[in-house]
């Protein structure tokens, strides 16, 4: 006689997590390849970017090229870990998804419309990397139920 054990069908919670964390990993890992590319375009000093003369922040356009490949190429590494749906890489995600706003919206002067666009996508990111509830996502399949005294 052999025993079949079945696995629990995921609950609605469940597939929930599951989708917001494959969300943020997705979005995250696009996040990372778009601030790549502009890192790069800064890097070369392409002719998109704008100048805006006397703005508080002011870097040159090399140094936000180089800010915006290295968070990028973090974001990227991040995004596979939370494929994997490691602890470390919702909390690193959050971090990272916040400081990709903090660094859109300080070189907001050189390219506008794409800061304020990269800003909205990073908070979707941090939204649904805290919505999940703490834990492994296998965690959640297990109903909890109050106990009977």
């Amino acid at each position: 006689m052999t025993a079949t054990h079945t696995r629990p069908a995921p609950t609605a919670r469940q597939e929930w997590a599951t989708g917001l964390t494959v969300f943020a990993a997705v979005m995250l890992f696009l996040v990372g390849l778009l601030d790549i590319l502009r890192g790069i375009m800064a890097i070369a000093e392409d002719d998109i970017f704008v100048t805006t003369p006397n703005y508080v922040f002011a870097f040159d356009l090399t140094s936000w090229g180089w800010i915006h490949l290295v968070l990028g190429a973090i974001a990227m590494i991040v995004s596979v870990g939370l494929l994997q749906t490691v602890t470390w890489a919702r909390v690193t995600g959050v971090a990272i998804a916040g400081l990709v706003i903090i660094a859109n919206f300080l070189s907001m002067p050189y390219y506008p419309v794409w800061s304020v666009v990269m800003i909205i996508i990073s908070g979707f990111i941090i939204w649904a990397l805290c919505v999940v509830p703490r834990g492994n996502l296998s965690d959640l399949s297990e109903e909890r139920t109050p106990r009977d005294v």
